[in-house]
């Protein structure tokens, strides 16, 4: 046991000290011209290279799996029994290099979660009660801790800023290296270094539940798992190999030419079609992850690049989410104490229209909210609330339609002017009695029209929003746009419904929202993206998570979904057309076992350099 684990931990020496004996022995044979010495060094060479294959083979043999290293350690047998020497020699070197060049491709490709464990933050400074900091590590910090971080410094978990404002580098949560600036009120995340200034964030979660950790346990995981042409190469390569040991065993029946049947299991071993795959799939991945981009394994990355179709939601997603108000039209006596109440109801929602008006309402000087009866939520309505006093009823005019309000032609007039602005419209009503007649609107996200451009000319037929915002609102959002279709006014499950019936046409489809109202449609389509900084509900239910939120980002996923697939097509291509012709050349007579074998490698070497090109 403790062989094997030394001889594990020295393998790539012990290839270097194989290729040093096997250019000693050449030197040997065609400059000094001893024999004797040359054929001892390709013999220690060959019984160094055949130990660490032959035990792989024998361990692999105990799970009952017959393995390429059972073929290699077979031809490496039979090859120095005939006293081929030289290809004994270079058999072994040639497959512990192409190992090791497995091991450094597969490490590069992982270096960005490694980069991101090794920037994971252990400590932070805690503000206690009385004011005073200590450092503590991050493991003692709980929800509702508040932990001081000056310039320079590392935020240590994940929260809002209460204090303070800075510029934050989010590289290594969202791969936008720019400084974002923060201040009051904004999120900020574990791993995210401030440039300047100094804040106090409110911890809301810590260690491994925080975005950062998530992304680390994500892409680790994502990277571990298989695509389906690994999967099948995987099945492939078990009847495979087996398959060829009763070729050579035939071919040795048959002409008694036992060199023949040992190169045949040489040149039959699919080392380039089992490692073509998982290359290219970690591959793709790392690019993904080192650009904001994570994907969740190799099925995400195989089904997306099939998708013709992609539905998007719009608010916060083609549409930054940070909402505004654009106008407020009071109906009542008291326009300061209405507002006052909408804004009372409104703090009990993580909406962003809400968010928008309390921020509004807190701008406009009226901080002193009344106390408002329990509010419960009507599913893409609105809240109602009522007590002795009041029935209070905030969102869309659906919500006031179903609840008997009166909408007169002056509340007609200014919903109209809202709507031809396309605004959203939050609508409040006291006692069956509009009050208050809110326009709320968002940006579109800068670069929506040249990712969803760019995604046209990728390949993607067809772009459809679907959204809960009114219709008039929607259009004006989708005529700036390559957008096809447009529906709006949508509850959550009609979403579905549409998701439901697009795939029922035929359509691979995939569906963008914020990971939050949206998680049924996320997990309905053939693939859920989510657009956000890294919501939990987003990393739980997306296969893709765009933590940069962009749309360039969305481009750039489905670009290199589609190139990974095609990669590992081109690898499986390269392996067994190479095998193929080796074993044809083999059998007309102008392959020998060395040439065979050289060419064999090398055709591992270039399904690794090919799969390479992906981290670009």
């Amino acid at each position: 046991m403790k062989f094997n684990i030394w001889l594990q931990k020295h393998q790539n020496q012990l290839t270097a000290v194989i290729g040093i004996l096997i250019v000693a022995s050449l030197f040997f044979t065609y400059l000094v011209k001893i024999e004797l010495v040359a054929n001892i060094l390709m013999i220690i060479a060959s019984i160094l290279g055949a130990i660490p294959i032959a035990i792989h083979a024998f361990s692999a043999l105990k799970n009952k799996v017959i393995s390429i290293d059972l073929l290699v350690t077979i031809a490496v047998i039979g090859a120095f029994i005939i006293g081929e020497y030289i290809e004994s020699a270079v058999v072994t070197f040639l497959f512990l290099f192409g190992n090791y060049l497995e091991q450094r491709t597969l490490q590069k490709t992982r270096s960005s979660v490694k980069d991101l464990t090794q920037m994971a933050p252990t400590q932070a400074e805690l503000i206690d009660d009385e004011g005073n900091i200590s450092t503590v590590d991050i493991d003692d910090l709980d929800a509702g801790d508040h932990v001081v971080v000056k310039p320079g410094g590392q935020i240590p978990v994940d929260g809002k800023i209460v204090d303070g404002t800075g510029y934050v580098n989010e590289a290594s949560i969202t791969g936008e290296s720019a400084p974002v600036e923060k201040e009051d009120g904004d999120s900020v995340f574990a791993g995210s270094l401030i440039d300047n200034g100094t804040i106090t964030v409110e911890t809301s979660t810590v260690g491994e539940d925080t975005t950062f950790g998530k992304i680390i346990e994500l892409v680790e995981e994502a990277q571990d798992s298989q695509s389906p042409a690994a999967r099948f190469i995987d099945k492939f390569a078990t009847y495979y190999t087996p398959a060829v040991l009763v070729i050579g065993i035939l071919v040795w029946i048959f002409t008694q030419n036992f060199e023949l049947a040992i190169t045949v299991l040489v040149l039959g071993c699919p080392g380039a079609l089992v490692i073509g795959a998982p290359v290219s799939n970690v591959a793709g991945i790392g690019n993904g992850a080192k650009n904001g981009i994570l994907m969740k394994g190799g099925n995400a990355v195989n089904s997306f690049s099939h998708v013709d179709t992609l539905v998007l939601d719009k608010t916060g997603t083609l549409t930054t989410g940070k909402m505004t108000v654009s106008k407020m039209d009071s109906f009542g006596t008291d326009k300061n104490a209405d507002m006052a109440i909408l804004s009372a109801v409104e703090s009990n929602s993580d909406h962003p229209l809400g968010r928008a008006i309390t921020k509004y309402v807190s701008n406009e000087g009226i901080k002193d909210l009344p106390k408002i009866p329990e509010l419960d939520t009507v599913k893409g309505q609105g809240m109602v609330g009522s007590d002795d006093s009041q029935e209070i009823l905030v969102g869309n005019e659906r919500l006031m339609q179903n609840n008997g309000v009166e909408i007169t032609p002056e509340n007609r007039a200014a919903i109209d002017a809202r709507l031809d602005d396309g605004d959203s419209i939050v609508m409040m009503a006291i006692n069956k009695e509009i009050r208050l007649i809110v326009g709320v609107n968002d940006e579109l996200r800068p670069d929506a029209f040249e990712g969803l451009t760019a995604l046209k000319k990728a390949g993607m037929t067809k772009i459809v929003m679907l959204t809960g915002d009114n219709r008039l609102a929607a259009q004006r959002v989708a005529e700036k746009l390559p957008i096809d279709e447009v529906h709006a006014e949508l509850l959550p499950e009609q979403k579905v419904e549409f998701v439901k019936q697009f795939k029922a046409e035929g359509r691979n489809v995939a569906f963008v929202g914020d990971g939050i109202n949206d998680s049924p449609s996320l997990a309905t389509a053939d693939i859920g993206i989510g657009m956000g900084t890294g919501t939990d509900v987003a990393i739980d239910t997306a296969d893709i998570v765009l933590v940069k939120s962009s749309f360039k980002s969305l481009a750039h996923a489905y670009i290199l979904a589609k190139k990974t697939v095609a990669n590992t097509k081109e690898n499986i291509t390269i392996a067994v057309g190479t095998v193929a012709l080796l074993l044809l050349g083999l059998l007309v007579g102008i392959i020998q076992m060395a040439s065979g074998m050289f060419v064999h490698e090398a055709s591992i070497l270039v399904v690794i350099f090919n799969a390479m090109r992906l981290l670009r």
